[in-house]
């Protein structure tokens, strides 16, 4: 663990701070040092993925060393699958096909680093406080809530290990059911000089470095989306644009117009493709866990928009995209 982390840890084992409308900064204070130490710390461990009926297992191992961050994700369950990433450089590994590189900058979020480096915004989407102290896979830890302030996301609920700051456990509920929608929860757990930094060396994406630029899935910020004339026009507030570009599509000699929209905890996307370049795509809703999915053709191109928020949600944003001319 880097020493700029472990000051942190000292100075939050010290003296935990009480979450409280009162103290709102110390409470960011102390969500920072578990977004830090997502990205900071060598861990190694199993955990669960739940939805509905569903159940998934995977490895992760995590190191961070001189060269910055290294980590493997691998399902244990069905077929092989591997996610390998190096810094903001990520793969994909398919059972017995190639490698794909599906990102030259990658930024998405994962279980455990869920929280964003810059967490101010989160106090201004959602009413945040502590809950229970529990143990989890043999650890202590204390519970957060994020309460949205309007109706347009998820509660969000996650579990954070009072030593090291990282997550520990995560859940999704609705806000209006109060049902759980997906959970992530570590079963197993080997932290800091516990976990085998020496795996860094086998998390290098196994193919030879003349073909990497073969299989790369690339963006070209080069004509920006703005240009095509597409708006988005509504989103719940507090979602800021992260991304506005066209992407080139992994196997197809065609492009999508994509924007990307963030709150800090939960993600919006919009994909926009020409009709003339998809064949047998799939319209209407689809979900799984958190994350809902909804295609509709409008004109000549398919508009997909893809987020992790409830369903009414994706359908209003789609409502409101629309060609407005160049």
């Amino acid at each position: 663990m880097k020493a700029r982390l472990a000051l942190a840890v000292v100075m939050f084992t010290a003296a935990f701070p009480a979450f409280s409308d009162n103290d709102a900064q110390s409470d960011m204070d102390w969500l920072q040092i578990s977004a830090v130490a997502a990205r900071q710390t060598d861990y190694t461990g199993i955990f669960v993925y739940q939805y509905g009926n569903h159940i998934q297992t995977a490895r992760i191992t995590h190191v961070a060393d001189q060269h910055g961050e290294h980590e493997k994700l691998e399902s244990l369950d069905g077929p092989r699958r591997e996610f390998i990433r190096r810094n903001n450089d990520a793969w994909w590994n398919l059972g017995d096909q190639k490698p794909i590189q599906v990102e030259k900058q990658y930024s998405g979020k994962r279980f455990p680093d869920l929280l964003p480096e810059q967490l101010s915004a989160l106090n201004e989407n959602y009413r945040i406080r502590a809950a229970e102290q529990a143990r989890i896979a043999g650890f202590d830890t204390q519970a957060v809530i994020f309460q949205p302030k309007d109706s347009l996301r998820y509660i969000h609920k996650i579990w954070i290990h009072r030593d090291s700051g990282l997550l520990m456990k995560a859940a999704v509920f609705d806000d209006r059911s109060k049902q759980k929608v997906e959970q992530y929860t570590f079963i197993q757990l080997r932290i800091g000089r516990e976990a085998d930094s020496s795996q860094a060396v086998q998390m290098q994406p196994p193919v030879p470095a003349e073909q990497k630029t073969l299989m790369s899935v690339s963006s070209d910020p080069g004509m920006p989306a703005v240009a095509t004339g597409w708006k988005v026009t509504f989103l719940p507030s507090g979602f800021k644009k992260i991304t506005e570009m066209r992407r080139s599509l992994h196997g197809k000699n065609s492009s999508a117009i994509h924007f990307a929209f963030s709150d800090g905890l939960a993600g919006i996307s919009v994909f926009i493709e020409a009709l003339e370049n998809i064949s047998n795509s799939k319209l209407g809703l689809f979900s799984r866990g958190a994350v809902h999915v909804y295609s509709k053709i409008k004109g000549d191109f398919l508009v997909t928009v893809v987020g992790e928020v409830p369903p009414r949600t994706v359908m209003q944003v789609m409502d409101s995209v629309r060609y407005t001319g160049q």
